[in-house]
Order: structure tokens, then C-alpha cells, then sequence
């Protein structure tokens, strides 16, 4: 028989004392899961933090960009051929282009000028690049010859014979090393300093090499691909018309990261400096420029405005407008990037005089 409970007996101090233990022991005092005994006061922020909140916190607003081009030049002559490489923009804001045999140079205080005219049997011109320094630029012939200029004071300074059979279509600089890709499928490096230029000569390519870029100790080729500014070992390529597709590498494993197809013909890639875009130019049905939020591959804006597909981009100094030409015979200026910092008027717009005009 069980012995009645004396209600005494069940609150005694020494009964309540043993179910606390009881009750600590095996964790049974539900009111300490996920309570702080004391909480803690909040730490001020450190002023770094601070502004990283801060920051965090401000919403970017969204930019505007110009669905067609702010100018328009006319450019007769200008080749519509895949293999070649017929625009850049030099780092003095001096712009370079080729039509035919003759290549021009437009400043954005002098206008248009002419640097040379070829002759019929070497020319047309098929490749131009200019130095690092802005004031001497290269020219890559038809009949394999590489001139170097010196556009200040308008003077041939060397020709470089002997590295390549046929047509040179690519041209890169790594200091003074110049590196030249032919028809031939050969790429040469060439020092310009010294009567005997050529260094290094590599074959391997079947076909003809059609684009050259220069990264610290590496050489790719093909014909759009352009570095990552802001990740060293990231290489972006773009296919021609049987593949369409832009693809991103990991040039230390060799490893493709993404592949995105355009479903158009891929002609040239320009990172922007400022910001995780990238812009494509592209070929047929749309001939348009395609601006990529990176690494998400979003669309930001197409841009139109040629009517045939846009072979070549450069990318002006400041990094906020992009010269193309296409063979439809215009030269086109897009304000699609940001710049970092507030520039000159003089600067960001250096064709602003300029509204519809001929290279001739």
C-alpha cells in the first residue's frame, strides 16, 4: 500500500533543493535554452565598420545607357574581314584606324589626319596597335611587313621583314616586345630595338592567327577575348559564327568557369576598368553591342546602330566611351561605361564637336 504524501513533505526546503540540482543537472530549466543570462551591451561600431554600413546601405542608382550611338563617322574602305584588327585607341586619347591602304589618326583637339598611305602592292593595311606610350604605333601589311611609326613627327622608323609569309592581321605589345600573328599561323616576338627582331618564333596554329593579348607572361589567341582587369588569371573568348558562345577561364587550371551563348557571331570583348561588365560585339541577324553584368551574365542594354557586323572595338583611356566600326563604313562612339572619377568635359567627350563627318 502506498504511504500518503504528507503535502508538507512535497515542498520541504531539502525536497525543492534536490529538484533544482535535478533540474540543472539534466537541463531540464527550459527557460535558459537560447536566453542570454545577461545581455550584453551592443559594442560601438569601429569607424571602418561604420563606413562599410554605410556604404552597404546606399543604393546605387541606376545609370543611363544611350541605346545608340552618341557620333557617327563615316569610314569608307574599311575592310569586313574577321581576321583582322583595324581599330585601337591609344593611350595619349588618340584614335587610330585603317581604311584600305591608308591609316588614319583622329585627336580630339587636331581632327583627322593622315599617317600613311600603303602602295598597292604591299597594302592594304591589316593590323594596327599602338605602343604602350601612345606615340609610336604599328602597322601590319598585307605582303607580311610590320612598320613601325613614330606619329609625332611623322616619321618610318623601322620594317620588320622576313617573320611572316603572308598577311600579319594581330599585334601585341608587351613593353618593348612586339608581338605579331600572320596568316601562316605563326606568332613572332620581336624586339624593336635591335636590327636582328625577331626573338622567339611559335608554330602549332593550322590556321591563321587572328587575335593577340598579351597578359604578364602569357600569349592567347583568338580572335575576341579580352583580360579581366580586376582578376588576373580570368580570360574571357568569344566564338565565331559556327559557336557563338562567350566563355570565361581560369587560365592557371585551364578550366572553363561559365559559357554563355550569344547565338550570334562573337567579334570582340572590352571589359569595362570600373565595374564587373563586360561589352560583345556581334555579328548577324542584329549586329548589335551587348553589354554583360559579370559573373551573372545578365543583359544590362543592347545597343544598335550598325547595320553590318561590328568587327572592331577600342576602348578610349578613360575607360568611358568605346569606339566600333563595322563594315558597314562607319565609326561609331557608345558612352556605356562609368568612369571612376569625375573627368574634364574635354576628356569623356572628345569627339562632342564632332557630328557627321567623312575620312577623307
Amino acid at each position: 500500500m502506498k504511504r500518503k504524501e504528507n503535502p508538507d513533505e512535497l515542498f520541504s526546503p531539502s525536497r525543492e533543493a534536490y529538484r533544482k540540482l535535478l533540474a540543472e543537472t539534466f537541463n531540464m530549466n527550459r527557460t535558459r535554452i537560447l536566453a542570454f543570462k545577461n545581455k550584453p551591451r551592443p559594442r560601438a561600431p569601429t569607424p571602418e565598420e561604420a563606413e562599410f554600413m554605410s556604404a552597404a546601405h546606399q543604393v546605387k542608382p541606376r545609370r543611363h545607357i544611350p541605346k545608340t550611338p552618341e557620333k557617327t563617322l563615316e569610314a569608307p574602305d574599311i575592310l569586313d574581314d574577321y581576321y583582322l584588327n583595324l581599330l585601337d585607341w591609344g593611350s595619349r586619347n588618340v584614335l587610330s584606324i585603317a581604311l584600305g591602304d591608308t591609316l588614319y589618326l583622329w585627336d580630339a583637339s587636331d581632327g583627322i589626319s593622315e599617317l600613311v598611305t600603303i602602295d598597292e602592292e604591299s597594302g592594304p593595311v591589316t593590323s594596327v596597335k599602338w605602343a604602350p606610350d601612345g606615340r609610336q604605333i604599328v602597322v601590319g601589311l598585307n605582303n607580311s611587313e610590320v612598320q613601325l611609326w613614330d606619329t609625332t613627327a611623322n616619321t618610318l622608323l623601322i620594317t620588320m621583314k622576313g617573320g611572316h609569309q603572308p598577311r600579319v592581321g594581330a599585334l601585341d605589345w608587351n613593353n618593348h616586345i612586339l608581338t605579331t600573328g600572320g596568316m601562316d599561323g605563326r606568332i613572332i616576338n620581336n624586339d624593336v630595338r635591335v636590327r636582328a627582331h625577331i626573338v622567339e618564333t611559335y608554330k602549332g596554329h593550322q590556321q591563321e592567327v587572328c587575335g593577340l593579348k598579351w597578359l604578364k607572361e602569357h600569349t592567347t589567341v583568338v580572335r575576341a577575348l579580352a583580360w579581366c582587369p580586376f582578376q588576373g588569371d580570368l580570360l574571357a573568348s568569344g566564338g565565331g559564327s559556327g559557336d557563338g558562345c562567350i566563355k570565361f577561364w581560369n587560365t592557371h587550371t585551364g578550366a572553363c568557369l561559365n559559357s554563355v551563348n550569344t547565338w550570334s557571331q562573337v567579334c570582340a570583348l572590352l571589359w569595362d576598368k570600373n565595374e564587373w561588365e563586360l561589352l560583345s560585339s556581334h555579328g548577324s541577324t542584329h549586329n548589335q553591342l551587348i553589354l554583360w553584368k559579370y559573373p551573372s551574365m545578365v543583359k544590362i542594354a543592347e545597343l544598335t546602330g550598325h547595320t553590318s557586323r561590328v568587327l572592331f572595338m577600342s576602348q578610349s583611356p578613360n575607360g568611358c566611351t568605346v569606339a566600333s566600326a563595322a563594315g558597314d563604313e562607319t565609326l561609331q562612339f557608345w558612352n556605356v561605361f562609368e568612369v571612376a572619377k569625375p573627368a574634364p568635359k574635354t576628356s569623356s567627350e572628345p569627339f562632342a564637336h564632332v557630328n557627321h563627318t567623312h575620312f577623307r
